[in-house]
This record gives structure tokens, sequence and C-alpha cells, in this order.
């Protein structure tokens, strides 16, 4: 198994947001590295990198917080230039690999959807 590249960011209240650079970095992300409750992002309908927003242990994240991780997962997408971009997001534990599907490629259930500037944090 290659090392895994992932970007990650700080933001304010000790959450952590963790971005895969590749279809590889991707899977890994969403399938080992992220844990049951933390959030999942990834813009719609477009190639871009898999998005997970780890909390503090016990603290939940508002809406503040999940738009500020979207609006990063759209930032790493093929929607960077756009203006306003619908990121889905879900609970990691949502997330699942069809058999035999090829790296970076993923299921999710239980979508919601924000739409979001594409930044990242100050």
């Amino acid at each position: 198994m290659a090392l895994v590249k992932l970007i990650e960011y700080g933001l304010p209240g000790g959450f952590r947001v963790l971005v895969g650079k590749t279809d590889a970095d991707n899977d890994e992300l969403s399938l080992r590295v992220a844990r049951q409750d933390d959030w999942w992002f990834h813009v719609r309908g477009l190639p871009g990198s898999h998005v997970v927003l780890q909390a503090p242990d016990g603290v939940e994240a508002d809406r503040k917080t999940l738009e500020l991780a979207a609006s990063i997962a759209a930032y790493h997408s093929k929607a960077r230039a756009a203006g306003v971009v619908p990121v889905s997001y879900t609970r990691a534990r949502f997330v699942s690999k069809p058999r035999g599907a090829k790296a970076g490629t993923v299921e999710i259930r239980k979508e919601a959807v924000l739409k979001v500037r594409p930044g990242l944090p100050a």
C-alpha cells in the first residue's frame, strides 16, 4: 500500500479537515482513516477530493463548521472556480465501496447537500 498523502486543515474549535489528493488517497481516507461519526464531503456531480471532518471527542459540528468543510471540498474539486457549488455530505459510516469499483469510487447513503462557495479557511 502506497503512503497516503492527505492535506490537513485546522478549523476553529479543534476540528480538523482531511483531504485526499488522489483516487487511492480518497479510498484510504474514506474507508480506513475516517471514523464512523466523522462527516464525509464531496462536490456533487463533478470530480473532486474526498473530504473528512473530524471533531474533537464529544463535540458536534455546527452548521458553520459543516459549511467550512463543504467549502474546502468544493475548493478541492473541478468546481474550484465556480460561484455557489452543491456539496454532498453524510456520516462516514454511510460511505461504502461498490464491489469491483475503481479507486476513488464510493456509494453514499443518507446524503444531505450544502450549497457553498469554494474556499479555504483563513
